[in-house]
């Protein structure tokens, strides 16, 4: 199976980038992030066409999130539990039936939280990734293949942005923000794309200014966190980065896990 996740920065002035590298690629699972769109305005008749059924958490002009499936998923719960108190659309979970039993795959959009001296932001995404931990630890315990998809607007390791000095007090690299992101990891989640290559460059995103793309300068911030049980399933890994340098794109590009659930 090949799982995927793409913060696709807005689903309508995207959907024919996505629909070209669905109709070329043929993921099985999709896991959209920051689709910009309500559910009923997401353009779901274009992506049925394609064979995909559609899971949808949307917002209004900001963040939502997405997943896209081969096959209709057995459950599917949106929002992350945890503040009943937070409007934003920004988590999306759903169980799939493969041979070998079940999958659960989530779709996250963590927070930015820039500027990180914002008393409000900043402290929302700490917030917001102390949930996110609660919640996988939760997850774990049913000892079921987890992979948990998404934009984590988290530079985990020096090595994963193009120069840490300019990145220092952005508060996808601050301290705290990568301790946070350790002690989900410590729960026992792997990070699928360094559990498959220790190469440096290897980036998810690049800024839309100051010619980034054309000089990679670039971030990894997109990731497959995955379960023991989906980490034993790991067979490989890719960044879509051709994506990057289509017409009209996402400054983001997929990053895809290739699994064996027979």
């Amino acid at each position: 199976m090949k799982i995927a996740t793409w913060n696709i920065n807005g689903i309508k002035a995207r959907i024919e980038n996505l629909r070209q590298w669905l109709a070329d690629f043929s993921p099985d699972i999709v896991c959209l992030q920051e689709i910009k769109s309500v559910d009923e305005g997401f353009p779901r008749l274009e992506i049925e066409a394609l064979g995909y059924h559609v899971e949808t958490h949307g917002q209004k002009g900001f963040n939502g999130v997405a997943i896209l499936s081969k096959r209709k998923p057995d459950e599917v719960m949106r929002g992350l539990p945890g503040d009943d108190s937070d409007e934003q659309s920004r988590y999306i979970e759903a169980v799939f039936s493969v041979p070998s039993g079940v999958v659960r795959v989530a779709s996250i959009y963590l927070p930015n939280g820039n500027p990180s001296d914002d008393p409000v932001k900043y402290p929302y995404k700490l917030a917001w990734m102390e949930r996110l931990r609660r919640h996988a630890e939760q997850r774990l315990t049913l000892e079921e293949p987890l992979i948990l998809a998404g934009d984590y607007n988290v530079i985990p390791e020096p090595h994963d942005c193009f120069d840490p000095t300019v990145w220092a007090t952005d508060a996808l690299f601050l301290p705290q923000t990568r301790a946070a992101f350790r002690r989900l990891e410590h729960l026992g989640l792997t990070d699928a794309v360094r559990a498959t290559s220790d190469q440096t460059k290897l980036y998810t995103f690049w800024d839309y200014q100051a010619g980034a793309w054309q000089k990679n300068n670039g971030i990894r911030i997109d990731h497959l966190m995955l379960s023991p049980e989906a980490a034993d399933r790991l067979r490989a890994t890719s960044i879509e980065k051709t994506v990057r340098a289509w017409e009209k794109p996402s400054d983001h590009v997929p990053v895809v896990g290739y699994f064996d659930f027979a």
